[in-house]
């Protein structure tokens, strides 16, 4: 039987990355958590930690009201992650906000203020025939 090529910390993290999806949409009524996505989880190689990444609508709320919400409710998605799968140790959780949308937007804008390929900043071509 060929050996997967995934580490296992992936496939944790990928399962647990859908719980705390499900966990956080369906039984979580706190509303300061509402409208929070959970974007990608990165686990420890040894499956302690798990590092949950959210992204939400309004990411200005994010550290006045949004992650007092998780962190609050950060012992009932672990108890409830750890009833759900199936391991020896329920990783801690750990949620942080994951900013690379607003990274790419960034990126983005710097991209579109550079003048298009071929032209000096004045607008001339600086392509030059010898």
């Amino acid at each position: 039987m060929p050996k997967s090529t995934i580490s296992r910390a992936t496939r944790v993290a990928d399962q647990i990355r859908m719980e705390v999806a499900e966990i956080l949409s369906r039984k979580i009524k706190d509303p300061r958590v509402q409208f929070v996505t959970v974007t990608d989880v990165k686990m420890t190689a040894d499956l302690k930690i798990a590092r949950v990444y959210v992204s939400t609508l309004a990411p200005e709320q994010y550290e006045q009201q949004i992650a007092p919400g998780l962190r609050s409710a950060v012992g009932f998605i672990r108890t409830e992650v750890g009833r759900r799968l199936n391991l020896r140790y329920t990783p801690e959780i750990v949620f942080y906000q994951d900013t690379s949308a607003e990274y790419a937007d960034r990126i983005e804008k710097i991209l579109d203020s550079l003048p298009p390929e071929g032209q000096n900043e004045s607008g001339e071509s600086s392509i030059s025939c010898t």
